[in-house]
């Protein structure tokens, strides 16, 4: 389970440094816009954005739907201070919530979300809610991480273990998805009384970063604030941080330094009014 306040503290405490770290992240929401319905750019829709951190994404939406109404909605106080810092526009309105607390009033043309649902303790409740918000012909668009993000950091930890022979139950961070167990969440999401066909598309892409250490790494994640916010204990004794680092930097280094993969997911969920 994320502990929500944690996640809020620590993403708040590093707002200010978010962007300089954040390039898959960046890369990701370029991706979505890509996924954007076409036929909408230049009509007057609603839009929710879930987890807009800085506003990155936030900012591509202004530019893309320039008669469209955005709620952007943050659980950190210090990402929203900055988005607004960062965004002159009277028709985009910020809100400091737990999505997955916040009751929605409204139907969307579109919902969108980057790389924030790895952070949801109950995902496939909140897609539920948020298919049932979305207008006859709406789209909710997000990406995600899957699986085998951080796996070299994942498969050090363990051989870790292993070797010191520690029996602990942990990990360094929360689970994630494959492709196909997210796509059922996302069909099982769907409302049953949905009147309109429904048609899903996903892909995945894997992006790799390169550091020059593993504490170069670690860095950049604290950076961004998405160190671990798990309730649930993990093992941080100095000595098998120091084995952790020095597996992740033999097993895991190349030429062009330490290496860290990304598996990025994007899901667009579309409703068709053929009436």
């Amino acid at each position: 389970m994320i502990d929500k306040r944690l996640l809020s503290k620590r993403f708040s405490e590093h707002a200010k440094t978010y962007d300089a770290y954040a390039n898959v992240q960046k890369n990701m929401a370029k991706q979505l816009v890509d996924l954007l319905p076409q036929k909408s750019t230049n009509h007057k829709i609603s839009i929710l954005e879930i987890g807009c951190g800085t506003g990155y994404l936030t900012r591509l939406l202004v530019k893309t739907f320039p008669n469209a109404a955005v709620t952007a909605v943050d659980l950190a106080p210090g990402m929203v201070e900055v988005a607004k810092g960062m965004t002159d526009e009277d028709r985009v309105t910020f809100l400091c919530t737990d999505i997955e607390e916040m009751v929605l009033n409204e139907n969307y043309d579109l919902i969108i979300s980057n790389a924030t649902f790895q952070w949801l303790n109950d995902l496939p409740a909140t897609l539920e809610k948020l298919c049932t918000r979305l207008t006859a012909e709406g789209s909710l668009i997000f990406s995600t991480f899957g699986v085998d993000t951080f796996k070299e950091l994942h498969r050090s930890y363990e051989h870790a273990k292993e070797k010191l022979q520690l029996s602990i139950d942990s990990s360094p961070g929360q689970m994630f998805y494959t492709l196909e167990e997210l796509s059922k969440v996302c069909v099982e999401a769907i409302p049953f009384s949905s009147a309109v066909p429904i048609e899903i598309t996903k892909n995945e892409k894997l992006e790799i970063e390169y550091f020059q250490t593993v504490r170069e790494f670690f860095t950049s994640i604290k950076k961004i604030g998405a160190a671990n916010s798990n309730k649930e204990n993990y093992c941080q004794r100095p000595s098998f941080f120091r084995e952790l680092i020095n597996i992740y930097e033999t097993q895991y280094r190349n030429e062009s330094g330490v290496k860290a993969t990304y598996h990025c997911l994007f899901f667009k969920i579309e409703k068709h009014d053929e009436s």
